[in-house]
């Protein structure tokens, strides 16, 4: 499952650096996540790092992006495979 940013978001710039995978970004008035890099931390951390830091609570999983745990490790080793790394 990806994760979405709703609008309650307060652009506090909390969450940005936390995404090991890069997903995270300044959209048009609030920050965004791409979903196609989301993996929820999978690979990196036992839960999501943006979810942990957000102090208004408004990242939950994007209901148009459901996936399951294996799918989520799947995208993490391409996207390391995309980055150079090796898994």
């Amino acid at each position: 499952m990806a994760l979405m940013i709703t609008d309650e978001c307060i652009n506090c710039d909390v969450c940005e650096p936390e995404c090991p995978n890069d997903a995270i970004y300044m959209g048009v008035k609030i920050y965004e996540i791409d979903p196609k890099k989301c993996t929820e931390c999978v690979g990196h951390h036992e839960e999501p790092q943006c979810v942990q830091v957000c102090p208004v609570a408004c990242i939950p999983v994007n209901p148009q992006h459901v996936e399951s745990p294996d799918t989520l490790w799947a995208k993490y080793r391409a996207l390391q495979v995309q980055a150079g790394r090796t898994v």
